[in-house]
């Protein structure tokens, strides 16, 4: 079932489901999450068995604001602050040392857990609405949501509540949020080494990271020993039913040109202007900003994916920092 995040009933009956143990569709700036008590280990559970997602894969705790880290965090280091100073609420995950007793289903068993403060209104209203006192809300008050992508275990991230709906069904509580603005999964910096490591790019470049904390984010490849599992770091991953291949643009053109006018199932997605000889083959435009590119990329491949295409043959992202987080995405996508 999905509700209109904009109303007050509906953010109450989200809360409710929440602070009862039930999962819900929760809209954030970069996509749809599955959200569930991140304190309960009965309600955790739901959602790896709903995603197919293996229990010891960590799952980001969503919290209202910087209040909640002490919730669920042993320990913040200054860097880490700084961060959160910088970009909360926003598209930014914080792998920080864990309180061990506390949301250790949500942390995949791990003594470190990944915490965020979404940007989106609706989210913020759900998680303001868990965590108070209200008397008029069912259940016990709900301090952070864990909230991987609404999607099963894999698959392409939904960025609107039509795709989680498409995920679930309508037996899901959805609340919809509009289509989400960033579009890909925030930027995860592991905070547990001494030093800020990216494990994950995302709307958030590294330059960016610097510039707020004063210190250069070094590569999990860099750094490798002990570093902790984190959402969305598989090498295969956010993946269509379509196989998935990256080109550049002149071997996508002459691909076009081997394949001629009996090309079909086959999707192209550029942001160079290409001939394809065959009317059957589906092309769609690739916005040449990284930023625009990223709020449709998830929605693009569902699309691709609907119309039934077989290939999906996109166009590199250029190696810009920008794009790193585009790329990343498809990277994986490339690899399932």
């Amino acid at each position: 079932m999905i509700l209109d995040g904009r109303q007050p009933s509906s953010i109450a009956a989200a809360a409710t489901a929440l602070r009862t143990g039930h999962l819900l569709g929760l809209p954030t700036e970069t996509v749809y999450g599955l959200a569930a008590d991140a304190a309960s280990d009965a309600a955790v559970a739901r959602i790896f068995q709903a995603k197919g997602r293996p229990s010891d894969h960590p799952l980001i705790v969503h919290v209202a604001g910087p209040e909640g880290i002490a919730h669920f965090a042993a320990s913040v280091p200054p860097f880490a602050d700084a961060l959160v100073r910088a970009f909360w609420p926003g598209p930014l995950t914080l792998i920080l040392p864990r309180r061990p007793d506390v949301a250790a289903a949500a942390a995949g068993g791990q003594d470190s857990v990944g915490l965020r403060c979404p940007a989106h209104p609706v989210a913020q209203a759900v998680l303001q609405a868990c965590a108070s006192d209200d008397p008029a809300l069912a259940g016990r008050p709900v301090h952070g949501v864990a909230a991987p992508s609404a999607n099963r275990f894999g698959r392409v991230s939904p960025t609107t509540a039509q795709h989680v709906r498409g995920e679930f069904g309508d037996d899901l509580l959805v609340l919809d949020g509009g289509a989400c603005e960033v579009g890909i999964e925030s930027t995860i910096i592991d905070c547990t080494r001494g030093v800020p490591v990216l494990l994950r790019p995302g709307a958030i470049t590294r330059a960016q990271i610097a510039d707020a904390c004063g210190l250069v984010p070094l590569s999990k490849e860099e750094l490798p020993s002990h570093t902790p599992r984190a959402s969305g770091t598989l090498e295969a991953h956010y993946a269509p039913s379509a196989k998935v291949r990256l080109m550049d643009a002149k071997a996508l053109q002459t691909g076009l040109d081997l394949l001629g006018a009996d090309a079909a199932h086959l999707a192209v997605y550029a942001r160079t202007a290409l001939r394809s000889p065959s009317p059957r083959v589906l092309q769609r435009t690739m916005p040449r900003d990284a930023a625009a590119a990223a709020q449709e990329l998830f929605a693009a491949l569902r699309d691709f994916d609907d119309a039934g295409v077989k290939l999906i043959w996109i166009e590199t992202p250029p190696g810009t920092p920008d794009w790193e987080g585009v790329r990343d995405r498809l990277q994986r996508a490339a690899a399932a």
